[in-house]
């Protein structure tokens, strides 16, 4: 199995196209048509994981952080990051990074909060802008099914529940060709009338290339007409944070304990006590106080994040329970995602990698220790 090959399957269930632009994912060190030993996933690259890596005899490192963010002008070991690629390098280690493109993801960072405490009717804190197309095309009537199933198999007319979606609307085509042309149907130098059906179609922008890909192959003109537009639909599967439900309302304490225990975490810091039950809780992975205002427009009873500065606390302006359980702890369990996903997609596990496993790191790479 060769590194692409991993990283098809990361993509297939994160695509890059959904990280945030800020971010830096992908293969950050290594070779893509290098073969893989074992495939090591960690939340952070560090050192240890490395050294980790290297005893456990894998040499890609599938790790939720990036370890190099943002541009490196020297690689001379003066610090952690300069330390971890150089060591990679030496070893040929290979470091892919996930981060945000998971933390987009219907089944991300966000939904393994939500397992973790129970939250049910689940959707979407902040749902990601323009990542929905539609594509318009123009078919002969008698080739509209061969075109359409072509569609359908390439990922297009998937809307949340439902898939095979698509609107069509049958009308009369005119075109003529030049003396260089080739028609499938008429004849060069001359206006030819088609009775043809108008099919539109949606589909998620990561799928843009495929998709079209499908129609040039699957569309029996030499010249295929469509249309690509990029849609201000909201998209209700994919973004920032999640929303659901506890099973019962529960007191703010029971709700700060539930956390502290579901969660793993030392400490929970929270804003005042409202002295109102929780139900309905908001939670995004990382560093969430930009979502604060989202989860209140969202009638969440608690908000549940990390990295809140002082004056965000101040934000809960009595409407709120904001609960930081911590950056670590907050997307701990995505390791165990990742392996579990990892496992399940490489089916033919002992001949996709003879010489090693896929391993689930064992190094805390938590920099906060409590008192």
């Amino acid at each position: 199995m060769k590194v692409q090959e991993v990283i098809q399957i990361l993509e297939s269930i994160a695509p890059r196209d959904y990280a945030e632009d800020f971010d830096n994912t992908g293969l950050l060190v290594g070779n893509s048509e290098a073969t893989v030993t074992g495939i090591l996933v960690t939340l952070d690259t560090l050192e240890a994981v490395v050294d980790e890596a290297i005893a456990n005899n894998c040499n890609f490192i599938v790790s939720f952080h990036p370890i190099v963010f943002s541009g490196l002008k020297q690689i001379t070991g003066s610090n952690y990051v300069e330390r971890v690629v150089q060591k990679a390098i030496k070893n040929d280690i290979h470091i892919y990074a996930i981060h945000t493109a998971l933390d987009n993801d219907w089944n991300g960072v966000n939904a393994m909060i939500c397992e973790q405490l129970g939250l049910t009717n689940r959707r979407i804190l902040i749902p990601k802008k323009a990542t929905v197309k539609k594509l318009v095309t123009f078919v002969p009537e008698n080739e509209a099914d061969a075109v359409r199933e072509a569609l359908f198999n390439a990922g297009a007319g998937a809307i949340g529940n439902y898939d095979h979606c698509s609107f069509n609307v049958t009308g009369k085509g005119t075109f003529k060709g030049n003396e260089d042309s080739n028609p499938t149907v008429g004849k060069k130098g001359e206006t030819h009338s088609e009775a043809e059906v108008q099919i539109g179609i949606t589909f998620q922008k990561h799928l843009q290339s495929s998709v079209l890909s499908a129609l040039f192959k699957a569309h029996p003109y030499e010249e295929v007409a469509y249309e690509l537009t990029t849609l201000e639909n909201t998209n209700q599967h994919l973004g920032m944070g999640m929303v659901g439900d506890l099973s019962r309302a529960v007191t703010e304490e029971e709700f700060l304990a539930l956390l502290k225990d579901k969660m793993k975490t030392g400490c929970v810091r929270h804003s005042q006590l409202l002295r109102k039950d929780i139900r309905t809780v908001a939670v995004l992975g990382g560093s969430g106080s930009f979502a604060i205002e989202a989860a209140k427009r969202a009638g969440a009873d608690a908000f549940v994040t990390a990295d809140l500065k002082y004056h965000d606390f101040f934000k809960a302006e009595n409407k709120i329970l904001l609960a930081d359980i911590g950056h670590y702890e907050s997307e701990q369990y995505t390791k165990d995602l990742l392996v579990n996903v990892l496992t399940k997609k490489i089916s033919n596990f002992a001949a996709a990698l003879p010489e090693g496993r896929i391993v689930l790191s064992q190094t805390n790479t938590n920099p906060i220790s409590y008192y």
